[in-house]
């Protein structure tokens, strides 16, 4: 019995806790989120027994409509929160690094295979797509990574080698969408081939390094 209460417990602290994070994060950025989830809630509802009341049930309808409003709220909240999470690492060292290891299905990311004294970094991903060197920094990072595809090109031969430069400029991907620019590279290798590459560069490694520390999420959110 007291196992599977421990167990229990384990399970469901991580979620409170990754709820809690985002909820800090997301009040930081955006201190207005509380009210308008508030009013989101409150107004969705009363929709809903004001429906409810035109055609005679407004109780019925406000049980229906309750769920409904939570619904809506969790949301809002659920979008606000991703912008908030890219907003409050977005500059920082290692952002790039931070958003490419949430993405949870189909790509390993080894960060900071190289960096420069300036902190001019270069990350390494392997996926479906093949091997994707994301470059954060001055234009001189270009360089970092044109090393970096020398040396994947020579460790997994034949292997498609992407780059990708995160910033605001022009040819930039914006690291807001950098999560959905990887997941529509179009898949070149099998799973069994991908596999084979990450274990011909996993004995490359990569470099320590401070990544932003905070709830990330796994989508990235819908351009406004």
């Amino acid at each position: 019995m007291f196992t599977k209460k421990n167990k229990e417990k384990k399970i469901k602290t991580p979620r409170f806790q990754t709820f809690r994070d985002a909820y800090k994060v997301t009040t930081q950025v955006k201190p207005w989120i509380p009210f308008v989830l508030i009013a989101i809630f409150i107004v969705t509802w009363a929709i809903g027994i004001g429906v409810g009341g035109a055609f005679g049930n407004p109780y019925y309808a406000g049980f229906v409509s309750l769920p409904l409003a939570a619904l809506l709220t969790l949301f809002f909240f659920t979008r606000q929160a991703g912008n908030a999470a890219y907003s409050a690492i977005d500059g920082q060292i290692g952002a790039g690094a931070s958003v490419l290891m949430a993405i949870r299905k189909g790509w390993t990311t080894t960060p900071a295979v190289a960096v420069a004294r300036n902190q001019d970094m270069v990350h390494r991903s392997v996926g479906r797509a093949g091997i994707v060197l994301t470059g954060e920094g001055s234009q001189s990072v270009r360089q970092m990574m044109s090393d970096e595809k020398k040396k994947a090109e020579r460790f997994a031969p034949g292997v498609p080698v992407i780059e990708i430069l995160v910033g605001k400029e022009d040819g930039r991907v914006p690291i807001q969408k950098l999560q959905r620019h990887m997941r529509r590279l179009p898949k070149k290798l099998t799973a069994h081939q991908m596999r084979e590459v990450r274990a011909r560069l996993k004995a490359v490694g990569g470099m320590s390094m401070p990544i932003p520390k905070g709830p990330m999420p796994t989508r990235a959110p819908k351009s406004r």
